[in-house]
């Protein structure tokens, strides 16, 4: 079953059961899918990768949200924006931990012959290839600058 008609299911099931958070979340990645679709000005379905990586936007907007509220001292807000964000998430593929991470770099470093900051683009490149949406941005960035120095 693809991405929309699992979102479609899950908004049906979160209407039944009254679940507004649910019901706000899956709306939100519904309405960004539409918008990306249409945003070339055809109607092709969007592919994998670039589901993949709208969703990943969706939780780090959440998230940053989230953190701002919280530094904010506004928890009510915060809370409603990191339950969207576990919600989105569940559509995401499972994600790696920072030492899987941390190996898929290396592995990259030594297959590039990546030595220093200034080949830091090209190693980012790889290793996001490689695990295409199994890990955040700023995981990938941090752990390649430490392997970098």
């Amino acid at each position: 079953m693809g991405l929309q008609a699992n979102i479609m299911a899950k908004l049906k099931e979160a209407m039944k059961t009254k679940d507004q958070v649910a019901l706000t979340s899956l709306r939100a990645i519904k309405a960004e899918m539409l918008l990306a679709q249409t945003a070339t000005g055809s109607k092709e379905e969007l592919t994998e990768s670039e589901e993949i990586k709208l969703l990943q936007k969706l939780v780090k907007q959440r998230k940053d949200s989230a953190a701002i509220f919280s530094e904010q001292n506004r928890g009510d807000l915060a809370e409603p924006e990191l339950a969207q964000a576990a919600v989105i998430s569940q559509f995401l593929p499972e994600q790696l931990t920072e030492e899987e991470v941390e190996k898929i770099v290396l592995q990259v470093i030594e297959a590039t012959g990546a030595s220093g900051m200034k080949d830091m683009g090209r190693v980012m490149a790889e290793v996001n290839k490689e695990v295409a949406g199994q890990a955040e941005g700023k995981i990938i960035s941090g752990i390649v600058k430490k392997n970098l120095m």
